[in-house]
């Protein structure tokens, strides 16, 4: 049984990824600092998949605590970083705080990693990394352009890093996945996206609005240049891009990559505007929705979906749930822990 880390495995996409992971028979050791999660979630983990990761609370911005971590775990096959603070918006406002949290613990985490026997890595970046796309859909081969944030431009030089180390280290085996706007939950209900404080991303805001816990969700922005005015996204199951991640790592673990740095994207080629969202929303829960347009928000782009058949033909991976389907589980989740 392959050991396989993940950083920031309590999270929304991490603790998703841990289940698949267990469920594929991977013994799967989290780190997290639980800055932005909780320990309840690995209770939703174990309760799902009937076992339990082993965990370790650490913050990767001590580079001493992360030597001291692959000291104890030296027997690890590969290695899913998702540890990163991920909101666009307050990247904006506090552009230092993603400097440092999101390049500095992947440098100490990759210094690691080039000493372990097998060195397998997955990084999870974004579709931040292409800016404001000039077609769409969106290819790997897309120009990378100025970073809208200091968010997307963390992902930008995250990747930088990774293919520079790939370059003069070639027994370092890395994969970056773009992956597009992850939704929903696990059918369970029993973990699910658990923002700290205000939600920054829609899908929480859409369903804590419906819940009573805010007041009405902004739409900002409805005079951009699209259908309805407002912003297009690719929105993926959280489910669908966990299971990616898995077939990423496996790819690596049977030494089928064709070179030892590969992009792919993560997404379902379908974009949807912030206004189809709610739609979606108001019909799968059967409430109307309290929504109000507001100002746009620096740092967003107008639209981003996926070109997704590199990652369908190589990978084997295709995403398959809905819009429906994602935002019906990401309400049962919301339902779920307010008791509702």
């Amino acid at each position: 049984m392959k050991k396989i880390l993940v950083t920031g495995g309590l999270g929304f996409i991490g603790s998703h990824t841990v289940v698949e992971l267990q469920n594929e028979g991977f013994e799967v050791v989290i780190i997290d600092d639980l800055s932005n999660s909780s320990i309840e979630v690995l209770d939703g983990i174990t309760s799902i998949t009937g076992a339990k990761p082993i965990f370790e609370k650490l913050d990767l911005k001590h580079e001493s605590s992360v030597i001291d971590f692959f000291k104890k775990h030296h027997t690890i096959s590969g290695v899913i970083h998702f540890a990163a603070s991920k909101a666009v918006g307050e990247s904006v406002e506090k552009p230092l705080l993603y400097y440092e949290n999101n390049l500095n613990t992947l440098i100490y985490l990759l210094k690691e990693v080039l000493l372990l026997p097998a060195s397998n890595f997955i990084f999870s970046s974004s579709c931040t990394v292409y800016g404001q796309a000039e077609e769409m859909p969106i290819t790997e081969n897309a120009p990378i352009q100025p970073a809208e944030s200091p968010y997307g431009n963390t992902k930008q030089i995250g990747e930088e890093i990774i293919r520079d180390t790939c370059k003069v280290n070639t027994n370092l085996n890395a994969i970056a996945l773009r992956y597009f706007n992850p939704i929903g939950a696990h059918s369970s209900a029993k973990i699910g996206e658990l923002p700290i404080g205000v939600p920054q991303n829609l899908v929480p805001y859409i369903t804590q609005t419906a819940a009573g816990l805010r007041e009405s969700l902004s739409v900002f922005g409805n005079d951009y240049q699209t259908p309805d005015g407002t912003c297009i996204r690719d929105y993926i199951h959280v489910v669908d891009l966990a299971k990616a991640h898995v077939v990423a790592l496996q790819r690596l673990l049977e030494q089928k990559n064709t070179s030892n740095y590969e992009t792919f994207n993560v997404g379902t080629g379908v974009g949807s505007s912030v206004l189809e969202v709610i739609k979606s929303f108001e019909k799968v829960s059967g409430q109307s929705l309290n929504y109000k347009f507001a100002a746009r928000r620096e740092g967003d782009i107008t639209s981003a979906y996926a070109h997704t058949e590199k990652a369908n033909k190589i990978l084997g991976w295709k995403a398959k749930s809905s819009l429906d389907e994602a935002m019906k589980s990401a309400w049962d989740w919301e339902k779920h822990i307010r008791n509702l």
